[in-house]
């Protein structure tokens, strides 16, 4: 059985590109950008990545410094739209969680900007059954290593990823961990332990 379960954010936990959407589309519009937009779309092929390469991708004739500059203001609008209106969870997943984590320690990790986490555990009331979290913007480590970090942390011998995006499956397996995907969410895989199309399928396949 495995001894803790890490997850992903986006595409896991809930979808909040509708109101991501809007929110940088309004820091586009404050920081003289309003010809450059971007779609909720647009943003699920992108979630996963670093947050530079995210703002790169939009806004790719942008200077780089004018990427940096531009940066605070959209995380900024991210959070105070998300405190506003909060993303959409996946049907079932807080109910998962605290189930699994009657057997597990339970863990986030993702590639997103620092208090993003903070902002989702607040918006969820999920922070009681969460052992630990750890993303890029909180110490510059990618996902992968923020994984392992976490693994040896807590001296964790078989823990398992949960992600939805190519990207989870390659941090998963080169931080030494299984993975399993979360079907219902942003993308597709090459490789996992197992998939679920719904949040209730990971506790058969966890406990199992």
């Amino acid at each position: 059985m495995f001894d803790g379960v890490i997850f992903d954010v986006d595409g896991t936990l809930w979808d909040s590109t509708p109101i991501v959407e809007k929110a940088w589309n309004r820091a586009l519009e404050e920081n003289g950008y309003p010809d450059i937009r971007v779609t909720a779309a647009q943003l699920k092929g992108l979630f996963g990545l670093p947050m530079p390469d995210i703002i790169n991708a939009i806004m790719p004739d942008v200077p780089q410094d004018e990427q940096e500059a531009f940066a605070p203001k959209c995380y900024k609008y991210e959070h105070e739209y998300l405190e506003r209106e909060s993303g959409i969870l996946y049907p079932g997943i807080l109910e998962t969680i605290r189930e699994l984590a009657l057997s597990h320690d339970i863990f986030i990790v993702s590639n997103c900007q620092a208090g993003y986490i903070e902002l989702f555990i607040n918006k969820t009331g999920i922070g009681d059954v969460i052992r630990d979290h750890v993303c890029l913007g909180d110490n510059n480590l990618l996902k992968a290593a923020n994984i392992k970090l976490i693994k040896d942390k807590y001296s964790l011998r078989d823990p398992v990823y949960v992600g939805d995006i190519q990207g989870d499956a390659n941090a998963s397996y080169e931080a030494g961990v299984e993975f399993i995907h979360a079907a219902y969410g942003f993308g597709k895989v090459d490789k996992c332990y197992a998939a679920v199309t719904e949040p209730a399928g990971l506790i058969g396949v966890i406990n199992s």
